[in-house]
């Protein structure tokens, strides 16, 4: 498998999972298993944080999703990341399920910097509150891109004593960025927390630059 999961986990807590049961002990054991792989293998994470919500109210399906993870191990045992000294600019990607989560109705977010050559930091992530609008998701992962970038820059400051040249992050809502744009308050962003407007002043410092990206459908 390509991936750690199918891109649409809906079905795993909707009405498309099958009603019977699979085997709990050994669902159980797959899934405390791959909890301890997670130390060594991150890109695991989110699929094994997803699928440990299901351990006492599991299906056939979830079954499925786990051994989905174990062939996607034994198909990536031969890849890595290679890095080149050549390339030290940071690039940052991030995108939203926007309320992706069909019990609660939060979005997901997720987000990745790569530094030159190879990826250095994700991280994939419920967000706290339900966004009104895929902008307002959309602004809100930016925002935790940028904390991470300011981290990030603040890191490399002391290993390596070199400045990073401003980030560039892309994602895919124009909205977002035109929101970012506006340093007032209007009825389409008032009701946003106060600290996800941090993104602004990371812009607005040269620190970070959006930047919008298509998506293939």
């Amino acid at each position: 498998m390509a991936t750690p999961m199918e891109m649409n986990i809906k079905k795993l807590c909707g009405e498309a999972a099958r009603p019977d049961l699979a085997n709990p002990s050994e669902y159980r054991q797959l899934i405390g298993a791959l909890m301890f792989l997670v130390n060594t293998h991150p890109d695991i994470c989110y699929a094994v944080n997803t699928l440990s919500q299901f351990m006492t109210k599991l299906l056939h399906v979830h079954l499925i999703a786990s051994k989905h993870i174990l062939r996607y191990l034994y198909g990536s045992i031969t890849l890595g990341l290679r890095y080149s000294a050549r390339d030290v600019q940071l690039h940052g990607y991030t995108d939203v399920d926007w309320v992706g989560n069909v019990i609660n109705r939060k979005s997901t977010f997720g987000f990745c910097f790569r530094l030159g050559s190879a990826m250095i930091s994700w991280m994939r992530k419920k967000q706290n509150s339900v966004a009104l609008s895929a902008a307002e998701a959309e602004y809100i992962a930016a925002s935790m891109a940028s904390c991470e970038e300011v981290w990030l820059r603040k890191l490399f400051g002391e290993l390596y004593e070199q400045v990073l040249d401003t980030a560039v992050i892309y994602f895919n809502n124009k909205s977002g960025i035109h929101l970012e744009d506006k340093l007032v308050f209007h009825k389409n962003s008032k009701h946003i927390e106060i600290r996800y407007y941090f993104i602004q002043d990371t812009v607005q410092r040269g620190v970070v630059r959006l930047h919008h990206i298509l998506i293939d459908e």
